[in-house]
């Protein structure tokens, strides 16, 4: 099993660890809702960092969370899904694979910024910018509970699960 992420002596600035206040954010949702992560007090959240709607690896990992849902659901917390994409792109996803939870789109990258999970990538020796797929369960005073950064996706859900 994972371990929670540790910041190390002389950690980025920005780095969040277990125990943080997780930064608030207010973001469109895939049925045009604003989403806050503030309104969200008293609740576990499960929030997922994923890089591309519709991509094999993040198809895999909405499905999971969509399969166990009402689990997550009965241990009192909520999924809430985060990528870069449109709002547009997210409501084709969700509708594509009847996912069950809200995708917020974070096109500006404020929140993957303030999550610092926007990073430098590399694929095929090409250098490029994106998301690093990472979840965070936050808790219901909104503390962060627990990082998974780096995730691969088999055995991710029972991980978060496990945390719940």
């Amino acid at each position: 099993m994972a371990k929670a992420a540790v910041k190390p002596a002389g950690a980025a600035k920005g780095t969040l660890d277990v125990g943080d206040k997780a930064p608030d954010f207010s973001l469109k949702s895939d049925e045009d809702n604003t989403i806050s992560l503030s309104r969200m007090k008293g609740k576990k959240v499960v929030l997922y960092f994923y890089p591309k709607d519709d991509t094999p690896g993040c198809t895999k990992e909405a499905c999971s969370f969509r399969d166990g849902f009402s689990v997550i659901q009965k241990k009192g917390a909520i999924v809430l899904g985060v990528s870069t994409d449109s709002v547009e792109s997210h409501k084709k996803f969700k509708e594509k694979f009847n996912l069950n939870f809200p995708l917020l789109s974070d096109a500006d990258k404020k929140v993957v910024n303030a999550y610092g999970v926007w990073k430098e990538k590399a694929l095929y020796g090409r250098k490029y910018m994106g998301i690093e797929r990472t979840t965070f369960v936050i808790d219901e005073n909104g503390k962060i509970k627990r990082v998974f950064p780096k995730v691969k996706v088999d055995g991710h859900y029972d991980e978060v699960l496990a945390e719940l």
